[in-house]
């Protein structure tokens, strides 16, 4: 029972982690670069038609509103952080907790960016891979980079973690 909590606690507090590190990336990339981040409203509608048997449209900003999209969005977002978190967790052991090495949450990190290729941009109405924007490669990249970003917050997260001796 004890594992069972600490496991827990231990996906909660570095799949947050992971996604505000991810968060603070794009935002400094929209101060620095100008490039403006998703809108985790429109995850949010999206999500809220696929509840009601919807999966795919042509523009995600067109479909009608959701009540609470923002929120269902928002939560979604870091849902996902501490499912990909206990993901971690669960192929690599508590044990890497303990002793937090980069390449186990780079690979989990950039890895899940299968997930908005083959999901939800698609659902969208963005194309496999963002197929259908104007600018395909560069859309790629900043997605493979803020993956990448994530992954290295996986790792700061359970570094911060192993020093503060929770496990």
């Amino acid at each position: 029972m004890v594992e069972a909590t600490n496991y827990l606690v231990q996906a909660v507090l570095i799949g947050a982690g992971a996604t505000a590190t991810m968060d603070g990336w794009t935002a400094a990339r929209k101060r620095l670069l100008g490039i403006a981040p998703l809108d985790y409203g429109l995850v949010g509608r999206w999500i809220g038609h696929l509840l009601r048997g919807r999966f795919r449209h042509d523009q995600i900003a067109d479909s009608p509103p959701v009540q609470g999209e923002r929120l269902i969005g928002w939560g979604a977002h870091y849902l996902i952080g501490i499912a990909l978190a206990a993901m971690l967790l669960a192929i690599w052991g508590l044990d890497w907790v303990r002793r937090p090495t980069i390449g186990p949450p780079l690979v989990l990190g950039i890895g899940s960016v299968i997930f908005p290729f083959l999901l939800m941009q698609p659902g969208m109405g963005l194309g496999v891979a963002a197929s259908r924007t104007s600018h395909t490669m560069a859309a790629r990249l900043h997605s493979l980079l803020t993956h990448a970003i994530f992954g290295l917050g996986l790792y700061v997260s359970g570094w911060l973690t192993s020093l503060l001796s929770m496990v």
